[in-house]
């Protein structure tokens, strides 16, 4: 959505995938939409709700699916009920802030937060000249990232014409004369829209209420098969966790390539044929302005609470071979297990060849190979595409000389 709200000219609609009449009238699927689940009943093996006329209905079932995905974290605080207040994780929402934008002339933007979702809207809005200010309570950019690196981002954020205010506690949000103030800890900030980029949670209230057993940050807990707690009920996408790769435990990552393969195991599971999953690396990639930013498994932070003993290595590279015309720099960190030799995370920062070398990075977190074992990767050379030892080899290498 933050792509379609770039470019003024597209239209929402563009990004639905497929229309409600395509599963009816092509795929034969009994799909109502208007219709909101209230309770599930285990012992019977129904679900109860009501329609948009206010209708009561029950249907009954063999399998019972929970997909109900996440929603964005609206703080309550006075003023985030405002019409000019919004939030953006639906195409309902990604139409209304579209509309908004237009109908408005909306001239600066105040966004809440400074994750995926905000920076991304904040390049969104630089492009069709909204000026930008980001606001969070936390004193540190990009708190998961090496620093040296997530200074390399902030630089490009600011360099792009947004301003960021760090450690600014939000007070609420007041109308002013058709406009907006967010009042912080030590400033106001004036705006036409605000945008609240906080992060999400999972929708598992329904599963919650039907007694099925939850786990990380409120999510509903399945095994590797997408069971839950429930007898032949199963939850996928961003309402259920998943297991991590490095430390085998439960998390909750929401991210769309889980959500889909979750969704098909479902599908398998339910129609008679096992899959077993094996997990995620919590594996990402977002661009920021003319920078792409990646990373996968567990940062230093992360590996000490999960009691591993890490070791940390960043390297300045380059992306493109000695001299090759339009090379650029290119940050890579990895990190090891001291006790394992293990390879337990990596993060990538550069303008070029950052999102397709943090694979080779998850591909070794779900094998589980050391740092050595890693460093021997016959990775793949041209001057086009980076030096003769990639800088992944290179950060491996360096690493393996503090562990």
């Amino acid at each position: 959505m933050p792509y379609n709200i770039a470019d003024p000219g597209r239209d929402v609609e563009d990004l639905v995938v497929r229309k409600a009449k395509v599963f009816r009238e092509k795929q034969g699927i009994d799909l109502r939409t208007k219709h909101r689940v209230e309770t599930i009943d285990q012992k019977a093996k129904t679900v109860k709700g009501r329609n948009a006329k206010a209708d009561d209905f029950e249907i009954p079932y063999d399998a019972l699916l929970i997909a109900t995905g996440a929603s964005p974290i609206i703080p309550e605080l006075p003023g985030f009920d405002l019409p000019g207040v919004m939030a953006l994780k639906t195409l309902e929402d990604g139409r209304k802030l579209k509309r908004f934008i237009h109908e408005q002339d909306a001239k600066r933007v105040v966004v809440i937060g400074m994750g995926y979702i905000a920076l991304e809207m904040c390049e969104a809005f630089r492009a069709i000249q909204i000026q930008v200010d980001m606001v969070k309570p936390r004193p540190v950019f990009l708190p998961w990232m090496n620093q040296e690196m997530a200074a390399v981002v902030q630089e490009e954020v600011e360099a792009n014409g947004a301003t960021l205010h760090l450690g600014q506690e939000i007070r609420g949000i007041e109308k002013d004369n058709g406009r907006y103030r967010v009042i912080c800890s030590h400033i106001a900030l004036t705006a036409d829209l605000v945008l609240v980029a906080v992060g999400v949670r999972p929708n598992s209230e329904l599963a919650a209420e039907a007694d099925l057993e939850l786990g990380p940050s409120g999510s509903i807990a399945v095994d590797r098969s997408l069971r839950t707690s429930g007898e032949n009920i199963y939850a996928a996408g961003d309402c259920a966790d998943a297991f991590h790769v490095v430390t085998d435990e439960r998390t909750w990552i929401p991210l769309a390539l889980r959500a889909n393969r979750a969704g098909w195991a479902v599908a398998d599971n339910v129609t008679g044929k096992e899959v077993v999953l094996d997990g995620i690396a919590g594996t990402a990639v977002f661009k920021v302005f003319g920078l792409q930013v990646a990373r996968t498994g567990l940062s230093v932070s992360e590996a000490e609470s999960f009691g591993f003993e890490p070791v940390e290595m960043m390297i300045k590279a380059r992306s493109r071979a000695h001299a090759h015309p339009g090379m650029s720099p290119i940050w890579v960190q990895m990190v090891g297990d001291r006790k394992t030799g293990r390879l337990i995370g990596a993060q990538l920062v550069g303008r070029e060849g950052v999102a397709h070398r943090i694979n080779a990075a998850a591909v070794a977190l779900h094998q589980k190979m050391t740092v050595e074992a890693f460093s021997q990767c016959d990775l793949a050379y041209a001057p086009p595409f980076g030096p003769t030892w990639d800088p992944m080899l290179t950060a491996a290498n360096q690493l393996l000389k503090r562990m």
